[in-house]
């Protein structure tokens, strides 16, 4: 359980300093662009930075839910009563013969 607070509690810090960054990122491409080119040009590599960022909290949040997955207790099987038929000896002659139904 331990380990389980401990990467939730990563992954969360990820996640905010991953959006301070991109608000930071953000407000300094507003200040920073002299041109309308340069405008274009910013804008993509702040797509393409916004992108990759949010693949990887994608992964960092799948490998969360996998090791949470992995930590649950596989259910047991539950416990069916068995139908044991009922058995009659019958003699018949010098023979004892079983009959089940």
């Amino acid at each position: 359980m331990f380990r389980l607070d401990l990467l939730t509690l990563i992954i969360s810090a990820q996640l905010t300093a991953s959006a301070l960054f991109i608000a930071g990122s953000q407000a300094s491409a507003q200040i920073v662009i002299p041109t309308n080119r340069n405008t274009s040009v910013e804008q993509g590599q702040l797509q393409q930075l916004q992108n990759s960022l949010q693949r990887q909290q994608y992964q960092q949040q799948q490998q969360l839910y996998r090791e949470l997955d992995r930590q649950t207790a596989p259910k047991p099987q539950p416990n069916v009563p068995v139908f044991n038929p009922t058995c009659r000896m019958e003699a018949v002659g010098n023979t004892i013969s079983r009959v089940c139904r």
